[in-house]
């Protein structure tokens, strides 16, 4: 049951299922029909309680009449005490307009999550998170997600005022270039995950773009959570230096994946589960859209963030995250059992998946570029870039001062690099040669799909160094790098300085 502001109470209007994941509609929140005095404000106020188990969305229809130029939502819940290891409340919002909040549809227009208690809409601007736009008549929709609910159940409080008014014009949005100025085919640094204060982040596209120049970055991805309303405030922070593609962190209950390099102004929904069987429709939208399917974070413990769609869809896989931690040690190992996979497979047809590693940052201390992926690519464009992503022509770095070179070599002069193949018979000498720099005191380890077949010295305080291997394709059927820093104590590997995707070696 919910109460107006008069409180008077408005019945539960309908329930229905999606998928496997059910979404509440509550009772319409009414204003008074007809154009108001040009200024004119009208508020009400809904209230209700969730219960623990409660849908994934519950959506309050608020009825928009005609002259209304701005829409503003607060709300606030409780957050009562809660034993230690047990959620407390935490509710994340957004609005959907007359257009409807069917999944996939044309109706979103915003959605900040949990990081803001308030919001507004208009024709010529909106909280970040949220696209201006035309204030119809109709029925619109605040969607309410409750992320976590307390045993207590989750109380809260939403307060709708709509300000009646001429509306202005929406400014037509401008993008990014798909290119800068590149150097033709080289290694380029990147960094495609990074949130700014248009989802949960604290930083201003500027300030994000000032900090990957600074890093050394050549190209970033924007990657704000559920919402592409960002892709429009990019446009002045690019330019011959910096390619700045768009995109989208797919933030749904059972895992994140990135959307990367999308077409200017793709929406892509999130609102379902592994169980609902719907992933597949929303990575073709991706894919149709110009971008990547990217699993973010597959290994973090963060509720909903553990990956749970599989990789079939898949593009590319991030396999480190920020600043190296034992779940991006369990995302490298699990990436490494898909590369054994697919080298032991006896269809033709299945490919390997490529690594990445990204920042995810947020705020300060966050570093941009920690880590960092650097692509082969054939110049500074999106396709370019994505194309390397793809067929794993990169490595990762903890900065821009670590430099890797790593090539596979034949008996014939036969040669391979990164993402590769070293076409060779299965007998073959096979030299495997890594030339590192930027890297004091780190160990080289080869990996194969037998495991770690070679560990190096340390190398010197210089961080420069080159180490040699001699294989043969029956020996090991791929080989990658890795360089970790000094273990403190024991056999467990030190955290990475980086890592290369593999050269696989045979016919």
């Amino acid at each position: 049951m919910c109460e107006d502001e008069h409180g008077n109470g408005m019945a539960r209007r309908a329930l229905f299922v999606t998928g496997a994941a059910a979404a509440l509609t509550l009772g319409s929140v009414t204003f008074a029909s007809g154009a108001g005095a040009a200024g004119r404000t009208e508020t009400r106020t809904v209230s209700g309680t969730l219960p623990v188990g409660a849908p994934d969305f519950v959506y309050v229809p608020v009825e928009v009449p005609h002259g209304v130029r701005e829409i503003h939502v607060a709300y606030t819940y409780d957050r009562p005490p809660v034993p230690a290891g047990t959620a407390g409340n935490a509710l994340d919002i957004g609005l959907f307009d007359e257009r409807g909040t069917e999944l996939g549809g044309e109706g979103f227009r915003g959605w900040s999550g949990g990081a803001r208690a308030e919001f507004f809409v208009r024709a010529d601007d909106a909280t970040p998170g949220y696209l201006p736009g035309r204030i119809r008549a109709g029925t619109w929709h605040i969607a309410l997600g409750p992320y976590t609910v307390a045993p207590q159940g989750l109380s809260y409080e939403v307060t709708v005022t709509l300000t009646h008014g001429e509306q202005a014009a929406t400014p037509a949005p401008v993008y990014p270039p798909p290119r800068a100025r590149g150097r033709g085919r080289a290694w380029y640094r990147g960094d495609c995950h990074l949130h700014s204060w248009y989802s949960d982040g604290r930083r201003t596209p500027a300030e994000i773009a000032a900090l990957a120049r600074a890093a050394g970055l050549d190209f970033i991805n924007s990657s704000d959570h559920n919402t592409h309303s960002s892709h429009p405030h990019w446009a002045d922070q690019a330019g011959d230096d910096l390619l700045i593609m768009l995109g989208e962190e797919v933030t749904t209950r059972n895992g994140h994946v990135l959307a990367l390099g999308t077409d200017p102004g793709t929406f892509v929904d999130w609102r379902y589960r592994a169980r609902d069987n719907r992933f597949g429709r929303f990575a073709r939208r991706i894919r149709r859209a110009g971008g990547l399917v990217v699993p973010a974070h597959p290994h973090a413990t963060c509720v909903g963030c553990g990956w749970k769609f599989g990789f079939g869809e898949a593009d590319a896989v991030e396999v480190w995250n920020g600043p190296y931690t034992p779940d991006d040690e369990v995302a490298l190992a699990e990436w490494d059992n898909t590369l054994v996979a697919s080298v032991r497979s006896q269809s033709p047809s299945r490919s390997w998946l490529p690594a990445m590693g990204n920042s995810d940052a947020h705020r300060d201390p966050d570093a941009v570029g920690t880590p960092q992926t650097v692509v082969l690519a054939d110049d500074l464009t999106r396709e370019a870039v994505q194309d390397g992503i793809r067929a794993g022509r990169s490595y990762v770095a903890e900065s821009k001062s670590v430099v890797l070179a790593f090539t596979a070599s034949g008996p014939g002069g036969e040669h391979a690099g990164i993402g590769g193949r070293l076409t060779v018979a299965a007998d073959a000498p096979v030299t495997v040669r890594l030339e590192v720099s930027g890297a004091p005191r780190c160990t080289v380890r080869l990996v194969t799909d037998e495991g770690v077949l070679f560990t190096s010295d340390v190398l010197p305080v210089s961080g420069s160094g080159t180490v040699e291997w001699r294989t043969t394709p029956q020996y090991a059927a791929y080989v990658r790098a890795e360089l970790r820093h000094e273990t403190a104590a024991g056999p467990v590997p030190g955290a990475l300085a980086a890592f290369t995707n593999p050269i696989f070696l045979g016919a």
